[in-house]
């Protein structure tokens, strides 16, 4: 890759139209964790919030955080989703050392929020962008790679796992795909990611803090020539400023264009964003960072998702459903219009 000359911006957008697509990750504030009473206090000693049951040992059982259900609902009225009457959660299999159980106890195909919207504006005019669901899960612990010049895997010495983050309560919002947008698209993922930024952050249930990890942006990027179907999409993960959300968009549309134009194809996989330390052309556009390869990516199928057998389903209550949805704030989009006019 390192070989291909990346084109212009406005010569990609001359040739190809992006889709993107959005998944971003909210650890909420509740004062315990989502299964367990351990607390959630930031910055607290390594492995010094940890019980039997986020460390998935045998014989525990864990108990859903009803705080977590509450806040998760109040997100999902937010975005104008509907609240599902009954769901449940499923286990997520897969083998990371920052996984305890080798599972994340998560929602598959039963969300508790579903088929909302938001509303951003953009250069005058308004982009809707849906949304598919939103789902509550657990967070991961954290790994720290020591001894290597990157703070990555690749040349580290040893690796140390912290599991004081593992089993914060977590809500992922994912977006339906957003075709249509153009030369705009990096502008449309930052406007999306900013405005949610300020929805939870005046539901008052997470401090939304990107450069500590309580929100979270996974990019889905895929580009097509006019008229063709949709082309195979990349997911840089984790991406932690508004401003690169913008660049990791950017960084991939000219990469991928890169690609295609040798005659190559994109592969299905996931990425990781990161910065250049200075940028040059207009917006940064033609030095938006880059994104580098992750690992290929996991389907549905390859998760072994399955009802999780030791959580009863959730039936939220319609009466305190709507109890919530009369007690939202003000839309931050609708205060800001109030407020001008």
């Amino acid at each position: 890759m390192s070989t291909l000359a990346l084109p212009g911006y406005d010569d990609v957008i001359a040739r190809y139209e992006p889709v993107i697509g959005l998944e971003v990750h909210v650890e909420l504030g509740t004062r315990t964790k989502m299964f367990c009473g351990c607390r959630t206090d930031f910055g607290a000693e390594p492995n010094t919030q940890v019980c039997p049951v986020c460390l998935g040992l045998p014989g525990s059982l864990p108990v859903a955080n009803r705080a977590a259900i509450e806040a998760t609902i109040q997100i999902g009225l937010a975005l104008r989703c509907d609240i599902a009457e009954w769901c449940r959660f499923a286990r997520k299999n897969y083998f990371y050392p920052d996984m305890p159980k080798n599972f994340q106890i998560s929602q598959y195909d039963e969300p508790l929020c579903v088929d909302g919207y938001l509303d951003v504006d953009l250069d005058g005019q308004t982009v809707r962008v849906g949304i598919e669901r939103v789902h509550l899960e657990e967070d991961t612990g954290k790994t720290l790679h020591i001894g290597g010049a990157t703070g990555r895997i690749h040349g580290a010495t040893e690796s140390l796992v912290d599991y004081n983050r593992a089993g914060i309560p977590l809500v992922e919002i994912v977006t339906n795909p957003i075709p249509g947008t153009g030369e705009l698209a990096p502008h449309v993922a930052r406007a999306y990611v900013t405005e949610l930024r300020e929805i939870v952050k005046s539901l008052g249930v997470s401090d939304v803090r990107m450069e500590q990890g309580s929100m979270r942006c996974d990019v889905n990027t895929s580009l097509n020539r006019p008229g063709e179907e949709w082309g195979t999409r990349t997911e840089t993960k984790n991406v932690n400023s508004l401003r690169s959300v913008e660049r990791a968009v950017q960084s991939e549309m000219l990469r991928q264009a890169a690609v295609l134009d040798a005659g190559g194809t994109i592969t299905q996989e996931t990425r990781h964003f990161r910065e250049r330390a200075s940028g040059s052309g207009e917006h940064g556009r033609e030095d938006a960072g880059h994104t580098v390869p992750g690992r290929s990516k996991e389907t549905a199928t390859d998760y072994r998702y399955f009802p999780e057998p030791d959580l009863v389903p959730i039936a939220p209550d319609p009466a305190w459903v709507a109890e919530l949805k009369a007690a939202l704030p003000e839309p931050p989009r609708e205060r800001r219009q109030r407020l001008q006019a």
